[in-house]
C-alpha cells in the first residue's frame, strides 16, 4: 500500500477525487454543534478536508476552532470559501505532531482516512489534546470497506476495545440522522477524556 502521506492526499485534491466530501456539515453534527451554549469552547477538527464542519462553526458565533491538515490544498480551499477565517486557525501540519489541547475534538472522516494500525497511535493522541474532561465528537463507519482503503471501516466492538483502553466511552449508537449515503452506517460518539 502507498503511504497515505501529505503526497499522497495532495494527489487526491488535485485530481478533485474528494469522493470523501459529502458536500455540506452532516446532520448529527449539525444538531449536536446547535444545542452547545458556550460558543468560545476551543474546538480542533483534525484533518479538515473542505471544512464544513468549520465554516459552520464559525458562521455561527464559535470563536475558538482550530482546523490541522496534513495538505496545504485543503486549508487553501477553505481560505477561498471564507476568506476572513483567522489564518493562524488553520494549521498545516501531521495531526500526530500537533500539540495543543481542546475542550472538544470533532471526528468526522478523518478516523477512516487513518490506515488501521495508526488506530492505536490516534486514541493515544486525542487523549493527549484534549483537556480533562475534554471530548471526541463525531462519527465513525460501522462497516467494513474493502481492505485497500482509504476510506477503512470499522466495528462497534473494535472501537469499545481500542478507545476504552484510554477514555470514557459516554455514547457510541448508531446515528439516528445519518444522511442518506451514510443511514445505518455510522456510529454517533461521545467520548471523554478522564481526569
Amino acid at each position: 500500500m502507498k503511504p497515505l502521506n501529505e503526497e499522497f492526499w495532495a494527489a487526491q485534491y488535485q485530481a478533485n477525487n474528494t469522493y470523501w466530501n459529502a458536500g455540506a456539515i452532516t446532520t448529527p453534527l449539525r444538531e449536536y454543534f446547535d444545542q452547545l451554549e458556550d460558543k468560545s469552547i476551543k474546538i480542533l477538527i483534525p484533518g479538515v478536508g473542505h471544512g464544513h464542519e468549520l465554516l459552520y462553526l464559525y458562521r455561527n458565533g464559535f470563536t475558538n476552532v482550530t482546523a490541522v491538515d496534513i495538505t496545504r490544498e485543503a486549508l487553501q480551499k477553505i481560505r477561498e470559501v471564507e476568506p476572513d477565517f483567522p489564518s493562524d486557525s488553520l494549521v498545516h501540519a501531521d495531526f500526530f505532531e500537533h500539540s495543543e489541547t481542546y475542550d472538544l475534538i470533532v471526528e468526522q472522516t478523518f478516523f477512516c482516512s487513518l490506515q488501521p494500525e495508526l488506530r492505536a497511535a490516534y486514541v493515544t493522541k486525542i487523549n493527549q489534546l484534549l483537556k480533562p474532561k475534554g471530548k471526541l465528537m463525531g462519527l465513525l463507519f460501522d462497516f467494513c470497506f474493502t481492505e485497500a482503503g482509504p476510506p477503512f471501516g470499522g466495528s462497534y466492538l473494535e472501537y469499545q476495545e481500542l478507545f476504552s483502553k484510554a477514555l470514557s466511552i459516554r455514547t457510541m449508537e448508531k446515528a439516528y440522522n445519518s444522511i442518506k449515503p451514510r443511514q445505518g452506517r455510522e456510529l454517533f460518539i461521545i467520548i471523554e477524556k478522564n481526569d
